[in-house]
């Protein structure tokens, strides 16, 4: 019996993904602008470097499991746009993958939005420098104390007085309009801010909107209910670094305060349907079961209502 349940719940997932794929189609036929989730791994990707545990053996020895850390592009067939959220150490693949995914948009990217300054989400301007890419005013947008680390850090601050990065100022809650149908609004949310603050970003389209938040100290803590927020928007790519306490073994996982997926399931159990199926985990650590699809947690998740994001996924807006 739990066998054949398995095997219902992988294929109802599959209809969904299915179901998916040709929704992009017709996205593509209409030209509208979606996000491409290029990468959902923590900072440090999967495997993770040092680790040779059962957990990221799968990694090394086949690449085709390995993941890079998280990261989304926003385009815009019709204008010819590119936007990427997160410049992380992986920009490299990240990149290639964007070129693949829309060949027609010019080599040059027409922006980076940073969320903070934890090294998976800024330490890729590093390719964007003279040594590599050596990038003509990319205009990076960064709320003040972000900028203020990074004009005034090397080897950051040389990215910014070889005018190789234009850094843009953000405010919190203030839209910044890319186009007339296009917008992202920063959202100051609790995290641990050692050298910046931290934010989320709403993504506002034509027709949807979405949500991205990798990274957050507990629910609880920040003056927004998240409940509430996932009512205004289609899509929620939440931050899903652990799955659940006691993943870490021994060590103290208070020390860096995440929603365990556990939690964020329980509070958001007594949302409808509808409401649940808005929500895309991301941003997964390399002990994180949810890097599997096939295990019992996945399958726990998808279940529930929940969605897994993966690379190569397209979100109409």
């Amino acid at each position: 019996m739990r066998k054949l349940i398995i095997s219902l719940i992988l294929i109802t997932y599959s209809l969904v993904v299915s179901a998916l794929v040709s929704a992009q189609v017709t996205m593509s036929a209409q030209e509208t602008p979606y996000l491409f989730i290029l990468g959902v791994a923590q900072d440090a990707g999967y495997p993770q470097v040092g680790c040779y545990q059962p957990h990221c053996m799968p990694g090394w020895e086949n690449p085709s499991q390995r993941r890079t850390a998280t990261s989304l592009a926003l385009l815009d067939p019709v204008q010819n746009l590119s936007y990427l959220f997160e410049a992380t150490p992986h920009l490299p693949e990240q990149l290639y993958a964007l070129q693949k995914e829309a060949p027609t948009t010019r080599t040059g990217l027409d922006g980076v939005f940073l969320t903070h300054a934890h090294i998976g989400h800024y330490a890729g301007l590093m390719h964007f420098g003279r040594e590599a890419m050596n990038a003509q005013g990319l205009p990076v947008y960064a709320m003040p104390v972000m900028s203020a680390y990074l004009r005034n850090n090397g080897p950051w601050s040389q990215l910014v007085a070889l005018n190789n990065v234009a850094l843009m100022p953000l405010g919190d809650n203030r839209p910044v309009a890319l186009t007339t149908a296009l917008s992202v609004t920063p959202m100051l949310v609790p995290h641990r801010d050692e050298f910046s603050e931290t934010v989320g970003y709403r993504i506002e389209g034509p027709n949807k909107s979405a949500l991205f938040i990798p990274d957050i100290n507990k629910w609880a803590d920040w003056d927004t209910d998240i409940a509430a927020l996932l009512k205004t928007v289609d899509y929620a790519l939440l931050d899903a670094t652990f799955f659940a306490d006691g993943e870490l073994g021994n060590r103290d996982m208070s020390q860096i305060p995440h929603p365990f997926v556990a939690e964020s399931m329980a509070l958001f159990s007594v949302l409808p349907t509808e409401e649940r199926d808005k929500v895309w985990f991301i941003h997964f650590n390399h002990t994180n079961p949810l890097l599997d699809l096939k295990s019992p947690e996945s399958l726990r998740v998808i279940g529930a209502g929940y969605h897994i994001a993966t690379e190569g996924l397209r979100l109409p807006l």
